[in-house]
């Protein structure tokens, strides 16, 4: 892959390895407090893989096409898409 997308899929994997822990804290009969702490942490990681994510997109775009090319509109709707 894209070594830019290097920072992303790092925080994608974080994400994956404390939703695993999410599921085995459920199935272990864990404290809701913590597993919900967890869980908090795995709907931030995925939050900031998605900005990253778009983030990259612009600036791929900017870089190779220049800036009158990017679709305003079109990358509001995926800014907002995470919020």
């Amino acid at each position: 892959p894209d070594e830019k997308l290097n920072p992303v899929l790092t925080r994608l994997r974080r994400a994956h390895g404390h939703l695993a822990t999410v599921i085995r804290m459920l199935e272990e009969g864990a404290e809701c407090e913590d597993a919900l702490t967890q869980l908090a942490a795995v709907d931030k990681a995925l939050a900031r893989s998605g900005y990253a994510l778009v983030s990259t997109g612009l600036i791929h775009c900017i870089s190779t096409e220049g800036p009158d090319s990017v679709d305003q509109a079109k990358m509001e709707k995926l800014f907002l898409s995470f919020a």
